[in-house]
């Protein structure tokens, strides 16, 4: 394609407003009169460019979940041993942390469709000399977890500048649908995948696994490639991307109170409400009569069950407009129901509030996504994203030894229940001491 045309939508040259989106051309409101009111809002999808955006990920999303299965598997049979699995999950966390922020940096001063091709390339290759080990019986744990850092390296330079990317392909009232656009096609990977893999490994094995992850990369690549150049819009094109433009970010954070809230609010469900690391125990004890098997695999599934749900009838709220309200309520109805799913002592009804807990969760999601793409600038959205990843990831890593170490002390049920009301205390505390979110409107 022309990659010179910077400012249009791929499609027919058509320029964009100098700080809107690619291609955001107002091609009228859709019919939304009776039953549409509550499914899913898919303006976004008429963005040409968003719309190969999205696309692309319904493949990659249950390919990467073919890799995150493969990869404990394979170290597993190799060691033996649950704790070499954790240890490989620790050594992909730094490098994520520290290429997420420093992507967000990157993503800030050059061109967000050639940063996206570059890591998308190399998350492709990672894949395929996943697949060259796997295929060679190497059987070097070492080699798997040196080419998960680098995995994970990739992906956080690439999910910033993909982040930040939206809000120049839809315009800002069509943020909160494309966020759920993209969460639930996620979300519906994080189900899909895992039984997928569950079913092929027996037929196929485990390192083909890693080359269907591979090919379906190649579609994310082609993707890519069919975006419109996206250069910073305020000049920043060339800037050195050092720590010195990530420490900024952090100041820009602090300086706005808005972002620092919804990142506390997130901090403040995931750390003390993500009560995973209990979920085997749950299932060995609570709802042992029910199956361990099937209960384990039924917790698990539960809340991206839930924020699939939520994200098919979006409808209801991606057009609400207190965008800090929206956050607020969404993570008290998470740590409601988080309570209430450890003082169930029924699989089905526990099964029931986790689902809850995914739909309050995609809620949550799809509007701190939207705050975050609407209140910073652009040349700052890169880094914005680039911490949103970093908690993203690290809050449930962090509920994993809070959880984990509050459970052995106390009990499973008691520790989730206790866990899901710190949350409320705590989002009540947040939203009461401090206005600036739940007044924030877009």
């Amino acid at each position: 394609m022309d990659t010179s045309k910077s400012s249009t939508d791929g499609t027919d040259g058509a320029p964009a407003p100098v700080d809107g989106p690619a291609g955001a051309v107002d091609r009228g409101q859709p019919d939304r009169s009776g039953w549409r009111r509550w499914t899913m809002d898919t303006r976004p999808l008429r963005r040409p460019a968003y719309r190969r955006l999205w696309s692309s990920t319904i493949v990659t999303s249950v390919g990467s979940q073919l890799t995150a299965v493969a990869v404990p598997k394979q170290i597993y049979d190799i060691t033996g041993s649950s704790a070499w699995v954790g240890y490989a999950s620790l050594a992909g966390l730094l490098p994520l942390v520290v290429f997420a922020l420093w992507g967000g940096a990157v993503a800030d001063s050059m061109d967000r469709r050639k940063l996206l091709l570059v890591t998308n390339t190399g998350i492709a290759v990672t894949s395929l000399l996943f697949w060259i080990q796997a295929v060679t019986g190497l059987g070097s744990v070492l080699v798997l977890m040196v080419l998960l850092a680098l995995q994970q390296a990739f992906f956080g330079l690439n999910a910033p500048a993909r982040n930040a990317s939206i809000a120049r392909l839809v315009p800002e009232e069509e943020l909160p649908a494309a966020n759920a656009l993209g969460s639930t096609v996620m979300q519906t990977g994080l189900v899909a995948g895992p039984l997928l893999a569950g079913a092929l490994i027996p037929v196929i094995g485990l390192s083909e696994l890693y080359l269907i992850d591979a090919l379906a990369l190649c579609v994310t690549v082609w993707a890519v490639v069919q975006l419109p150049s996206l250069p910073p819009l305020t000049g920043a094109a060339g800037r050195r991307a050092g720590w010195r433009e990530v420490v900024a970010g952090f100041r820009y954070i602090a300086l706005h109170k808005v972002l620092l809230l919804s990142f506390l609010a997130d901090i403040i469900a995931m750390v003390f409400g993500m009560p995973r690391a209990l979920f085997p125990q749950l299932a060995a004890e609570t709802y042992a009569p029910y199956g361990e098997g099937l209960a384990l695999g039924l917790l698990f599934a539960a809340i991206p069950i839930g924020a699939v749900i939520g994200g098919l009838m979006s409808g209801t709220f991606s057009r609400a407009r207190r965008h800090g309200l929206m956050v607020i309520v969404a993570v008290l109805a998470w740590g409601a129901a988080i309570t209430g799913f450890g003082l169930s002592d029924s699989l089905w009804v526990a099964v029931a509030f986790l689902a809850a807990a995914g739909v309050a969760d995609m809620v949550s999601m799809v509007f701190r996504g939207a705050i975050l793409l609407s209140a910073a600038t652009d040349e700052m959205r890169g880094r914005m994203q680039g911490v949103f990843t970093v908690v993203v990831a690290g809050g449930p890593r962090l509920a994993d030894v809070l959880h984990g170490t509050a459970g052995s002390l106390l009990g499973a049920r008691t520790a989730v229940a206790g866990g899901g009301l710190l949350v409320i205390a705590a989002t009540l505390g947040l939203a009461a001491a401090t206005p600036a979110l739940r007044r924030y409107t877009a």
